[in-house]
């Protein structure tokens, strides 16, 4: 049986009243005790009455969606897509986010039970076992970019290990045998997966997967930027590199410039992603496209059939494709 609003209280000891303000969102609950009555309540694993009524009869037809930043080009797509298909539905959109933290993360989710429908929670790290811990059980939820967990109704990932792979491969056809990568944080999920491509490729081309070529980055044109010294200070030196997203492989692109390497004819670039930015850039930027927006829209429409009951909620997955983009930073001419 699932806890009721007065098993809560007791166990916070709070009236029902001050549970009922705090799962109400009033400000008139001092913060010490909304924060200790939403603990309790997670640690029961109470979904509040208004939440209930709003999954059978989708009273509040309102989403959440958190994701780890809310700026730069590939999380605004993503946004896009979901509100689209959400405005479509004449559902309404809350977006919050954690910036990666488990903590924020955690009061973020709390902050929204009892007034959405549904989640869309993108996380980025490998490390996802406080999802299943802090997701209410019966709330649908739909994870991007991260493997599939209990208490998740759906899954949703690009196939990174293979647009690497093709990356790489592009590089190793352009006759290319010393290839860096600059690599994304390790305990990031895309991070990692786009690795394992890196080393697959260089594998299967029977070339050695020198750890020293492998330099770490965090996502940013600022840790591109810094990397490029790095990467011009390797023996021997790298003929190509291959950046784990497009805003390192920009950042990156300024660094080599301003050391006056030319790419390609110096040093082949190429990155992963392809945010709108990539196409305009001098040269044009070789990479993997990624469907944000699509990523967005899928997720979504699966939430929308678990609602209806069209979808099992049962923590399936899906994964959508990626595309080798041709552009000149890798030494294919112009199209």
């Amino acid at each position: 049986m699932p806890a009721t609003i007065r098993e809560v209280a007791r166990k916070a000891d709070v009236s029902v009243a001050t549970v009922s303000r705090v799962l109400n969102g009033s400000d008139s609950v001092r913060p010490a005790t909304r924060e200790h009555v939403l603990e309790t309540a997670q640690a029961l694993q109470y979904i509040p009455n208004e939440t209930a009524r709003s999954l059978s009869q989708k009273q509040t037809r309102t989403v959440g969606v958190l994701l780890p930043d809310m700026h730069g080009q590939f999380f605004a797509q993503v946004i896009q897509g979901i509100e689209e298909q959400a405005q479509a539905q004449n559902y309404h959109v809350l977006v919050s986010s954690s910036h990666s933290e488990e903590e924020e993360a955690r009061t973020m989710i709390r902050a929204m039970l009892g007034r959405v429908d549904g989640l869309v929670i993108m996380w980025p790290k490998s490390r996802v076992p406080f999802l299943s811990e802090t997701i209410p059980k019966g709330l649908p939820t739909i994870l991007l970019n991260a493997p599939a967990v209990e208490g998740a109704s759906f899954a949703l990932n690009f196939d990174n290990r293979r647009g690497a792979r093709n990356v790489v491969r592009h590089l190793i056809e352009h006759g290319h045998r010393r290839i860096a990568m600059l690599a994304g944080a390790s305990e990031n999920h895309d991070a990692r997966e786009r690795l394992a491509g890196y080393r697959s490729a260089l594998e299967e081309a029977d070339l050695a997967a020198d750890d020293d070529y492998v330099i770490g980055g965090d996502f940013t044109r600022e840790s591109g930027y810094e990397a490029a010294r790095r990467v011009l200070a390797l023996s021997p030196s790298p003929t190509a590199l291959f950046a784990a997203n497009d805003s390192m492989a920009i950042g990156a692109l300024r660094g080599l410039q301003e050391e006056d390497v030319r790419v390609p004819d110096d040093l082949a670039l190429a990155g992963f992603d392809d945010i709108p930015t990539a196409r305009f850039m001098m040269p044009g930027l070789t990479t993997a496209h990624v469907p944000m927006r699509r990523l967005g829209e899928r997720a979504f429409e699966h939430l929308l059939a678990v609602l209806s009951g069209e979808a099992p909620d049962d923590g399936g997955a899906e994964t959508l494709a990626t595309e080798l983009i041709r552009r000149t930073s890798c030494g294919c001419p112009p199209s």
